[in-house]
């Protein structure tokens, strides 16, 4: 018996060989889908976003990370937008911000892909009834809500789990050393997806794919079969 926690294998590469190249070995290593980091490409369009997705052929996230939320696409909000639109014909989920301006978020939801709104903050945890209103917010408009924030305390981390408990289909980290337990944590409160590093750490925390699916079914063993 398997965790039902999806593990996904972010990739930020600047180059289509490079992406596709980790892109094979991750699947081959067993990964249940895939993060492709827009913003980490170089001069990315419209076209060659939505051709890499097609030759990777297998579930992908396709992310063009806001700068306000730690991203690093270099054009303009609508051409950051039209490309999360072509990839939308052909990646499992797109991942849009809560924080970007609606009509953007519109223009994502009326092309039927599934998606994922997500929140990042990088500074702090904030107070869990604020977390609370974010995570509601977001589940009106998507298919699975997504908040990662770095804690200060302990009692920070405690904080994402409540949100994990309160709330179903819903991706909850606290990033960083302190908060790197509730990656793995999040498959005992059903998580749909967590996220492991290959060689690319695109969030403080990110623990590596081998370890991640270790750990996740470590405990799910049937012990009968063991004795037998």
């Amino acid at each position: 018996m398997y965790s039902n926690t999806k593990i996904a294998i972010p990739i930020f590469k600047s180059n289509k060989e490079e992406i596709l190249k980790i892109a094979i070995e991750y699947i081959e290593k067993g990964a249940d889908i895939l993060e492709l980091r827009i913003d980490g490409i170089s001069s990315p369009d419209p076209k060659m976003v939505k051709e890499i997705i097609q030759e990777i052929n297998f579930p992908t996230i396709a992310t063009n990370r806001l700068k306000l939320e730690g991203g690093h696409f270099n054009g303009s909000e609508k051409d950051r937008i039209a490309i999360l639109r072509a990839a939308s014909d052909v990646a499992e989920y797109v991942d849009v911000e809560l924080q970007t301006e609606p009509k953007y978020i519109n223009s994502i939801l009326e092309t039927g892909v599934k998606t994922i709104v997500s929140y990042h903050d990088f500074e702090k945890t904030p107070p869990l009834n604020e977390m609370f209103k974010v995570v509601e917010e977001e589940r009106k408009i998507g298919d699975i809500a997504k908040i990662a924030v770095t804690p200060k305390t302990l009692e920070d981390t405690i904080d994402v789990l409540a949100i994990l408990s309160k709330f179903n289909n819903v991706i909850a980290i606290s990033m960083g050393e302190l908060g790197s337990y509730t990656r793995v944590i999040a498959s005992k409160f059903k998580a749909p997806i967590t996220f492991a590093a290959s060689d690319d750490v695109t969030a403080p925390g990110q623990i590596d794919f081998e370890t991640m699916r270790w750990i996740l079914n470590l405990d799910l063993i049937n012990t009968d079969d063991l004795i037998q």
